[in-house]
């Protein structure tokens, strides 16, 4: 049986008794026979309603004086009128208490005592659950080796149904393996009395033994509320209300995720003129302290954070200072940033400026992952709004194609769940929670816990930039030490997206070269303007602040290699054929390529080029393949340029020594330049080829709208014009724009092209459909 606590008798009922005890100490007087003391007994029973328990204690400077029911001096009458004055007494606490149709429980868990043993040190590491039905209301901090541990601390809760018990778990932490049972214990709300803070102790039992398993101490107070009440209880404290299962070591209300990009004229704190700066963060009781940038009053740090936020904690201080090796770090400024000031769900670009000192900081924060069941986010209150439908695409229509140049599109994110995910944790489960990336824009949805089916059921919007992002979906595992383990990731272009298409969406490696185990439903929906996707192309590509950082591996080397030596092998293959014809190796292919050479020299005129280019594009587009094909040739291409990038342990232990080197490290060096340097010129080779092959529609379909506007400006304006114009164009530029950034209009263009890498990476994975006959043979 689980235990039931009980407040501490009111002091009225005590002097009542009290007093009947002193006029019955006389020995001449006899309890039994005495019809007064009867009528003072019904009097004393009305007046305190109490119900006991042997389980659960009430703390009173006049526990000694209460009568005991098992006391032998009490008639079998007494007893009776005893227990029927209980009953009624309980019939009227139950109808006095169905007048609430909502309370509020306050709860202080003050401390333990005698708990029992569970680790083989002779200590146990307790936390305490605290539950009302199935639903997790709170979740103790974990005392460490202390069998009588204090925590103090408060919670409250709301109570719907003041007759369901609030239960009480205690559990042993066990880092790695399952917590172990410590003890439970039921608290009867219908015993509180209203409005009186109470002190109880829970004793501690497990069910089927009567084994001495320690005790609780708490402080509790049962505050009844109006509907009012309730309604506005409820809209503050949502998070809290609907919390069950989605919680670690205490509620959370949203992940604060930062990414650190760089500083400014900062102070300068060392002989030489400079510093070594770092950052501290806090948020709450949790901390980060980024890395050291030696040498230098502009750092650029590219670093991610992710911090907790509760509700009573929304203050972010950041703190900069400068390393110093033998004496104390120096201080170098300071700056806060009040989080309930700033939406939510959105990726906010800061620059702040740093008080008791000088300078400013750089960083992109977004507060996402809330856990609360009535966000914006939340696909169980979303309902779409036909009228904000028609907004949306009434503010891309092409009426509106030069107005807001840099808001190209809206994207929206439908996230419901995943299946069959890698298990993470030792008891074959995970703690999976998704990320959302759209260049530097990055949302995540809430941790669902112990599961490989996690329904997260959120909604995100994205502004869109660049109609040639990649949405990057990944999946990690949470882990007990804040640390994250990937699960699963997919890249999706927006240009691949069909709007409105809910389906399933497998998952890949790091690399997105491999198939992973694991699939995670989604619905996409992107509007854009095509006018405005079109100028933005021919702008730079905006960078990504939090990138991999390239390091020299041979497999990576050699990959660039091979991709640049099949565009050479071609022009050689090129230059041969035009040998030949020289050489007269062929007498009619030579004659024949004599006669066109003479006709395109002799009539020539510059239109005619992109003329030419067009008709590459009508030759390939008429020896188009088939989507079966092209899937085909995909699956092929992502097979010959999967790059495993994983070393084998001798391998880094290898790179690790030789980076001990100092003429081995000017070597790899120089091997990373020409490295990336290959990969550089491959990417463009292959992005040129792909621009003429329709491997992205809407780039090809652009540039041969170009070309038709170059064949007409060409054909009625001179080329000295035109090459008059370029010039006053580039020479003026700098004038007309001080802070425009230089750039190549044809790079611009080529960098939204992807190259065979981007192809492979981005080539959706096809799931076959569960067969009928594999079904049945698993159901048998």
């Amino acid at each position: 049986m689980e235990n039931t606590g009980t407040p501490t008798l009111p002091k009225k009922g005590i002097l009542s008794y009290f007093r009947r005890r002193r006029r019955d100490s006389s020995p001449n007087r006899s309890r039994s026979s005495s019809p007064q003391v009867d009528r003072i007994s019904s009097e004393r029973s009305s007046e305190t309603p109490i119900e006991r328990s042997t389980d659960a204690v009430s703390f009173s400077p006049y526990a000694e004086l209460l009568p005991d029911p098992d006391d032998t001096t009490l008639s079998e009458t007494e007893r009776l009128l005893n227990a029927q004055d209980a009953a009624l007494n309980r019939q009227q606490r139950e109808s006095h208490l169905r007048q609430f149709s909502f309370f509020q429980l306050n709860v202080t868990l003050k401390q333990g005592h005698d708990l029992v043993i569970r680790d083989s040190c002779g200590t146990s590491d307790p936390y305490v659950k605290f539950k009302i039905g199935r639903r997790v209301v709170f979740k103790s901090k974990t005392i460490h080796r202390d069998l009588n541990p204090e925590w103090f601390e408060t919670f409250s809760v709301p109570i719907e149904d003041v007759f369901k018990p609030l239960e009480v778990k205690v559990f042993d932490y066990d880092r790695g393996l399952q917590d172990d049972f410590m003890g439970s214990a039921q608290l009867d709300l219908t015993s509180l009395e209203p409005n009186m803070p109470s002190e109880v102790q829970l004793n501690l039992s497990e069910h089927g033994k009567d084994s001495y398993m320690g005790y609780l101490l708490l402080n509790v107070n049962l505050i009844p509320k109006t509907q009012e009440d309730r309604e506005q209880h409820l809209r503050q404290n949502t998070n809290i209300a609907d919390s069950s299962g989605r919680m670690k070591n205490q509620i959370w209300s949203s992940v604060v995720t930062i990414v650190l990009v760089e500083g400014k004229n900062l102070l300068p704190m060392d002989a030489n003129g400079l510093s070594d700066p770092y950052v501290k963060f806090r948020l709450g009781n949790e901390k980060y302290k980024s890395k050291v940038s030696f040498k230098t009053l502009a750092p650029q740090w590219l670093e991610q954070i992710d911090l907790h936020m509760f509700d009573d904690q929304k203050v972010l201080e950041m703190t900069v200072w400068d390393k110093d090796v033998r004496s104390k770090d120096d201080f170098m400024g300071r700056c806060t940033l009040d989080l309930a000031q700033l939406k939510r769900e959105t990726t906010h670009n800061l620059w702040l400026d740093l008080a008791d000192g000088a300078g400013s900081i750089h960083i992109l924060l977004t507060i996402t992952g809330t856990v609360g069941a009535e966000t914006i986010s939340d696909l169980a209150n979303y309902e779409p709004l036909p009228s904000e439908r028609q907004a949306l695409l009434n503010r891309y229509v092409l009426q509106r194609s030069f107005q807001r140049l840099k808001d190209v599109g809206h994207l929206t994110v439908k996230v419901f769940k995943a299946r069959n995910l890698m298990a993470a944790d030792f008891a074959g489960k995970s703690d999976p929670f998704c990320v959302l990336e759209l260049v530097n824009a990055r949302l995540q949805t809430q941790t669902e816990y112990k599961t490989l089916t996690p329904e997260w059921n959120k909604i995100f919007t994205f502004n869109v930039r660049d109609i040639h992002s990649v949405l990057e979906v990944t999946v990690y595992d949470e882990d007990r030490n804040k640390t994250v383990e990937f699960l699963g990731k997919v890249g999706i272009p927006l240009l691949h997206i069909h709007s409105g298409e809910k389906k399933w969406y497998a998952l890949k490696d790091k690399k997105m070269m491999h198939r992973v185990k694991g699939e995670v439903l989604l619905e996409l929906d992107v509007v854009h303007n095509p006018i405005k996707a079109s100028i933005r192309t021919f702008n730079p590509k905006e960078e990504k602040y939090m990138s991999q950082e390239q390091k020299f591996k041979k497999k990576v080397f050699m990959t660039n290699v091979a991709r640049v030596r099949q565009f050479i092998l071609m022009f050689l293959h090129a230059g041969r054929f035009i040998q030949s014809c020289f050489q007269w190796e062929s007498v009619p292919r030579s004659l024949a390529a004599f006669i066109v050479y003479i006709v395109i020299v002799y009539n020539f005129e510059l239109y005619m080029l992109p003329v030419a280019l067009i008709l590459v594009f009508l030759r390939n587009y008429m020896v188009l393949p088939s989507k079966e094909q092209q899937r085909c040739l995909e699956r092929e291409a992502a097979q010959q340029t999967a790059v495993d990038d994983d070393d084998s342990e001798d391998e880094k232990e290898k790179e690790e020594r030789k980076s001990f080197k100092e003429r081995l490290q000017a070597v790899q060096d120089v091997c990373l330049t020409v490295q990336n340097a290959l990969g550089y010129m491959a990417s463009h080779a292959e992005s040129i080829k792909n621009t003429f092959n329709f491997t992205s529609p809407f780039l090809s379909s652009l540039l041969i709208v170009v070309l038709c506007i170059g064949t007409v400006v060409l054909y009625f304006l001179p080329l000295r014009w035109l090459i008059m114009a370029w010039g006053i164009n580039k020479f003026t530029k700098k004038l007309r724009s001080p802070n425009s950034i230089p750039n190549n209009e044809l790079f611009d263009f080529l960098s939204r092209v992807p190259d065979d890498q981007e192809k492979a990476m981005y080539t959706e994975i096809i799931l076959e459909p569960a067969s009928p006959n594999l079904k049945k043979k698993k159901s048998q």
